[in-house]
């Protein structure tokens, strides 16, 4: 009963304001979980590799939350095919999140537990509380190697935050000139 009046709520509830493209993204180093293990996930380490998408989810083991994580789990291979990595974050706690990406995830993209700090700094508080606790809006970001937001979808409904995100990490990505090796 109360996952589904978290979900009726998400649902009735406006678009929130999120950082713009161009913005830099705030660095964080907060505790995830990737395939049942727990570790320390820090933005500025993940971008040395390339562009992230950061991905924010209301709360774990939702019906749209679940539906996402498998989206993105489906894709993932397209996603470091094109340089980039996922990780998934909500206000829930890390143990939450460690069977979350263990499960849901499939093992395949990290989980992180998105302190207050981290909430703000991204603007991504649900504008209230649902059940005593805070909830993040879904709302994905694709952050450029330069530390900068290329790309912002804020949308309840998380059927095109795949799509949407895979597309502007792929408008990133170099494009090949064709000439000699």
């Amino acid at each position: 009963m109360r996952r589904l009046a978290l979900m009726l709520a998400l649902l009735a509830s406006p678009a929130l304001a999120t950082l713009a493209p161009g913005a830099k993204a705030p660095d964080f180093t907060t505790r995830g979980a990737m395939a049942g293990k727990v570790f320390n996930v820090t933005l500025s380490q993940q971008l040395k590799r390339g562009p992230v998408v950061l991905y924010f989810f209301p709360a774990a083991f939702t019906s749209g939350c679940n539906a996402e994580a498998r989206a993105f789990a489906d894709k993932v291979g397209e996603f470091r095919a094109a340089g980039a990595t996922v990780i998934g974050m909500s206000a829930d706690p890390v143990e939450q999140l460690r069977k979350f990406s263990a499960t849901e995830c499939a093992g395949k993209f990290a989980v992180a537990s998105a302190g207050p700090g981290v909430v703000s700094g991204y603007d991504v508080a649900f504008p209230r509380q649902i059940g005593g606790r805070t909830v993040t809006s879904r709302t994905s970001y694709v952050i450029g190697r330069d530390g900068r937001i290329a790309f912002v979808h804020n949308d309840m409904n998380p059927a095109e935050h795949v799509t949407m995100t895979l597309a502007a990490v792929r408008q990133l990505a170099p494009k090949s000139t064709g000439g000699a090796r």
